[in-house]
């Protein structure tokens, strides 16, 4: 897999032709990441794109049926990531107001970790 790198404000980098570009792991991690901060109706060409953050997440109730159906949504666009096998250890919380998660992903290129 082949993917365009991103700078230090999350925009595309061009102008140094392959050295723009990163490989194996590091761009599957890359594509998780981006698929990840892509939210539902932003790309103006695929508006069922993304992830449903004001939909299905934000402003609901911190119940536990909620931070399951979190947790379900973040693993459906992880494993959506072309190169992505299988997500394992997956934990989150969620703790004065504040939900974080932590997953450990099998790709076609070796294992990586991944975090909000």
């Amino acid at each position: 897999m082949r993917y365009r790198m991103l700078d230090a404000n999350g925009d595309y980098l061009f102008g140094r032709g392959q050295q723009c570009f990163t490989f194996g792991r590091f761009a599957v991690s890359q594509a998780i990441n981006t698929s990840l901060a892509l939210l539902k109706n932003e790309w103006w060409e695929d508006t069922s794109a993304g992830l449903p953050l004001f939909q299905s997440i934000l402003g609901q109730t911190g119940s536990h049926d909620n931070i399951a159906i979190a947790d379900l949504l973040i693993k459906k666009v992880i494993s959506g990531v072309t190169g992505v096998t299988e997500i394992q250890d997956f934990t989150s919380t969620y703790e004065n107001r504040v939900y974080t998660f932590t997953c450990s992903v099998n790709t076609l290129y070796g294992v990586i970790t991944v975090t909000s």
